[in-house]
């Protein structure tokens, strides 16, 4: 498989970006794989982009803004913010054709605002959520150093009010919920919401499958390239190879 990194200019800002092509190129399909914040950045991402290049899915992963290689502040980041920057990297490598949507904590939330997008959502098969979070629609457009973001964050239940849970309802494809053994992050209520609003849907049009990795911590990417057989594990769920 080959890798080209590259660069997106998008949202002020300029985005660090892998693309890993497989060999033999295979389909349209591509897979945008997306890491959460803090210290997150592209390359806790690349274990599970890897194993879906190996198994001929195009994937891409980039840096948002403030993380790894890419410009900009932190603080200055929003949720709104991390959408529009996931949007142009589609727009920029993978304008047309099927998607696999892949996000990990704080890009469970984007993964859920990138379906809000109609031109996205109908092109997207399938998604992953690892460790995902959901975030009060209240705080959409804050930015991360705002103090009501934080306050909004540690007022209990504030996640109730996320669009998440009922754009997740409305997803057809296919669905899979990759869950840490202990997650010291993600309130355990966040989860089981998130699970339900999967498993609201039809299961004859739009399979779902609940994943626990036993011994994982939230950070579930350093972790899958550490396991690379749970990581195998997780990249079959997502292109329905379970079998």
């Amino acid at each position: 498989m080959d890798f080209v990194e590259s660069t997106v200019e998008a949202d002020g800002e300029r985005l660090a970006c892998t693309v890993i092509e497989p060999e033999p190129l295979a389909g349209p399909v591509t897979a945008l794989l997306m890491h959460g914040a803090g210290s997150g950045d592209r390359h806790r991402c690349l274990p599970l982009a890897r194993e879906l290049a190996a198994a001929g899915c195009r994937a891409v992963v980039f840096d948002f803004a403030g993380h790894g290689a890419s410009t900009g502040v932190l603080g200055e980041l929003s949720l709104a913010r991390r959408a529009r920057q996931a949007r142009a990297v589609l727009d920029r490598h993978a304008p047309t054709g099927p998607l696999l949507l892949v996000g990990f904590s704080m890009s469970g939330q984007t993964v859920a605002d990138l379906l809000r997008m109609p031109e996205l959502a109908v092109r997207t098969t399938a998604i992953a959520l690892g460790a995902p979070a959901a975030y009060a629609r209240e705080i959409h457009e804050l930015p991360f150093a705002a103090p009501e973001f934080t306050n909004t964050l540690r007022t209990e239940g504030s996640w109730r009010s996320s669009r998440a849970f009922d754009t997740l309802t409305a997803f057809g494809g296919r669905a899979v919920l990759v869950l840490p053994e202990t997650d010291g992050v993600i309130p355990a209520e966040v989860t089981e919401a998130l699970d339900a609003a999967l498993r609201a849907r039809p299961a004859s049009t739009a399979p779902y499958a609940r994943l626990t990795l036993p011994g994982a911590d939230h950070l579930l990417g350093r972790w899958l390239g550490e396991h690379p057989q749970e990581c195998a594990r997780v990249a079959a769920a997502l292109l329905d190879r379970t079998g």
